[in-house]
């Protein structure tokens, strides 16, 4: 069986946690803020959790 490359677009987006997990960062951070709230701009900043149906393509991508 040949080796899994990873795929480095995901390998620099998503952090595997101790569980399992992917961590993700929320997108609309990156330009037009002036017009975004602080609190918006604050709860954007925010590390997630990657939604569990998503979490198989993950594993296929990072494969550590």
């Amino acid at each position: 069986m040949p080796k899994l490359k990873t795929r480095k677009a995901a390998a620099k987006r998503y952090k595997i946690t101790g569980n399992d997990n992917f961590l993700r960062r929320h997108a609309f951070k990156g330009h037009l803020l002036m017009k975004k709230s602080n609190r918006q701009k604050r709860k954007l900043s925010q590390v997630v959790c990657v939604n569990a149906r998503d979490t198989g393509a993950l594993k296929l991508m990072l494969p550590y």
